[in-house]
């Protein structure tokens, strides 16, 4: 099962020509109710941005579409799969259709670990370390390996 980091409603302003959610907006929300959720999870998130000059950036990500989403649908943005090393995070969310529990689509992620005042990657603080472990050692039953683009790129 995965972990629900949240819920989104599909809005008018986000549907094209076509009738359907358009292509920039899966990436919207994937960032901003996917990947911003975990951050502060992490403690890498905007509140760490703003008072310790440290977040994520992601540098690679690969968006696989399913089943297009219509104004007013609701849909669920669920963690399936997580992982790091001394500097890179590795996340897959997916997106389920709340009305019809249809995979619509999913997001993979690779993001580095970076100080925004000289705008270099780092390693991870120990605290954020114990963080990322402790969470992976209470949720990897709920992770799915299958079709991981990036877990090469890590250095564990």
């Amino acid at each position: 099962m995965a972990l629900n980091l949240s819920s989104q409603k599909i809005i008018k302003d986000w549907i094209d020509y076509n009738g359907h959610m358009n292509v920039a907006y899966y990436l919207l929300i994937f960032d901003r109710y996917g990947a911003d959720k975990l951050n502060t999870i992490f403690k890498m998130g905007e509140e760490s941005a703003k008072t310790t000059g440290m977040s994520t950036m992601i540098v690679e990500n690969n968006i696989a579409y399913r089943q297009e989403l219509k104004v007013d649908e609701e849909v669920d943005i669920n963690l399936i799969y997580f992982n790091h090393d001394k500097k890179r995070l590795h996340y897959k969310f997916e997106m389920i259709n709340k009305g019809n529990n249809a995979l619509s689509a999913t997001f993979e992620a690779l993001a580095l670990y970076v100080n925004l005042k000289n705008r270099k990657v780092s390693e991870f603080e120990q605290e954020k370390i114990l963080i990322m472990q402790n969470f992976i050692r209470e949720n990897k039953q709920n992770f799915n390996q299958e079709d991981l683009k990036y877990s090469s790129k890590l250095k564990i």
